[in-house]
């Protein structure tokens, strides 16, 4: 991935915006995040299907894990993909024990 794709996912998810009340649902997340681990890096329409969650409310989720670091977008083959960072996948293996 060049340098010019990398400055472009920054500022796609520099321009993400959550409710400033947004509080996820540690269920929710629990779910994300494992689908992610089982499946890799995949788009988000993907990602919903396989956790069998609506895209709005996903969408909602994934940006509060990117705007904590816990999930990053890379863009390959002109498609947004979303995968959890070193960080998530400790966070994903925390919150699996306590959910």
């Amino acid at each position: 991935m060049s340098l010019a794709l990398n400055t472009k996912v920054i500022e796609i998810i520099k321009r993400k915006k959550l409710e400033p009340d947004f509080d996820p649902s540690m269920k929710t997340l629990s779910r994300i995040m494992k689908t992610m681990i089982e499946k890799g890096a995949e788009g988000k329409t993907q990602l919903s299907l396989d956790a069998n969650l609506n895209y709005a409310r996903l969408a909602k989720h994934i940006v509060w894990l990117e705007k904590k670091g816990l999930a990053e977008s890379t863009i390959e083959n002109n498609k947004i993909n979303v995968a959890l960072t070193a960080d998530g996948k400790k966070f994903a293996s925390t919150i699996s024990k306590i959910i």
